[in-house]
């Protein structure tokens, strides 16, 4: 994969050496592989993971080299170490958000649950989603399409049409209004306080809307994009109150989960229009107003280890003692693989050697041999079981209301 890489950095980056150096090419390939070696270290110390930062070779419309990130110190670093190796070929690098964009480098939501993709095309795979209300870090655009950064740090391209753009200071007034927090499973806005009359849109549970006052047993709110509309008291909460709750409890996230039985299995999903393993416990400890990492491979990260293993195999009897209501257990696919092996999926420990997971979809299985719900645990194998609920404000792990993408300044 290495050799790979090299050769196709050493194509882009010709046109640039034979146009912009009178130099052998000899003598440019050795510059060539000192800059690729400088890339390659800045990325695994700035940005060792594609799915929260951006450090990437691109090219322009003039064919032109140029690196791209997110991050800033990155950028600084990359540009500093060439001059410290002698590197004589300047290569510009751009930070994100681009600055094309001018000052609308947020945005919200504006749907009730938009399909963020891994590229700027309608057929490309759902990387993830976001719930109507939820803020976003703009980065730059191609075509129909934004690059955008969600609260938990995932970096992936949504349309145009699924957001409405805001400046700094449009963000902090929407940060500052008072708000609503959609609690049912599913429901609608009205154009006016009456179920029977015309729709505005779907509603979900998560979903966040300004608030604007009662009317006849419904409330009055306002989209990202101004549209306003009609939602039942009971459906909603005062999200100031949501956010200010106290830390929540293993019932608390658990009884969220167990809302979600039957929802079918999404990959990329993080909604109650369908989840994916990880999805699911992202939405369990969201809508308990707690924001953790999207993937399973980076909740297994986060957290509070708890001792499940012995000899790098599961151990019932300790997975019985150890593990509390509210941790979560990682496993790779298949039987008998190394306790090292990719996370691939993720599950919500109940108590009794019961969790709950999206495997087709959401429900609940066991780890003991003899339960009727062990079928589904004998084909994967237990690498790993975290606990977050004692461990908010930990690295990963951070209530929705001292986010930076939420909390007002």
């Amino acid at each position: 994969m290495k050799a790979y890489k090299f050769c196709l950095f050493c194509t882009l980056l010709l046109p640039l050496i034979s146009r912009g150096q009178n130099q052998r090419i000899s003598t440019d390939s050795v510059n060539v592989r000192k800059i690729f070696a400088i890339a390659e270290a800045v990325a695994k110390e700035y940005a060792p993971d594609k799915r929260t930062a951006v450090f990437q070779i691109m090219v322009d419309s003039s064919g032109n080299n140029y690196f791209e990130t997110t991050e800033l110190k990155a950028a600084q670093k990359f540009s500093d170490t060439l001059i410290k190796e002698g590197v004589k070929i300047k290569i510009p690098v751009q930070t994100l958000p681009a600055k094309n964009l001018g000052e609308k480098i947020y945005a919200l939501v504006n749907l009730s649950v938009v399909n963020i993709r891994s590229n700027p095309k309608n057929a490309a795979e759902l990387a993830t989603q976001s719930l109507l209300g939820t803020p976003l870090d703009i980065l730059k655009k191609e075509g129909y399409y934004y690059l955008v950064r969600t609260p938990d740090g995932y970096i992936s391209w949504l349309d145009a049409g699924a957001i409405s753009l805001k400046t700094a200071a449009e963000m902090a007034s929407w940060k500052q209004k008072n708000k609503l927090i959609f609690v049912d499973d599913f429901g609608h806005a009205y154009t006016i306080p009456d179920r029977k009359s015309q729709r505005v849109s779907d509603l979900v549970m998560g979903d966040i809307l300004v608030s604007d006052g009662k009317q006849k047993g419904f409330y009055k709110v306002i989209y990202p994009d101004g549209r306003t509309a009609f939602i039942p008291q009971e459906q909603v909460v005062d999200y100031e109150k949501w956010l200010k709750r106290p830390s929540p409890n293993p019932e608390q996230i658990i009884n969220i989960a167990k809302t979600m039985i039957g929802v079918p299995y999404l990959w990329g999903g993080t909604s109650v229009k369908g989840v994916d393993c990880s999805g699911f416990t992202k939405t369990a400890f969201f809508m308990n107003g707690i924001i953790i990492p999207r993937d399973a491979s980076q909740q297994v990260m986060a957290g509070e280890p708890v001792a499940v293993l012995r000899n790098d195999k599961l151990n019932l009897e300790d997975a019985l003692k150890n593990l509390k209501s509210g941790d979560l257990i990682f496993f790779a696919s298949g039987k008998n693989r190394s306790p090292d092996a990719r996370v691939t999926h993720v599950a919500l420990y109940l108590g009794d050697g019961e969790f709950i997971h999206a495997s087709g979809n959401v429900r609940i299985s066991s780890m003991k041999p003899d339960a009727p719900n062990y079928d589904d645990f004998e084909t994967r194998t237990v690498v790993a079981a975290r606990r977050y609920l004692g461990n908010v404000g930990s690295a990963g792990i951070q209530f929705v209301g001292q986010h930076p993408a939420y909390l007002e300044k």
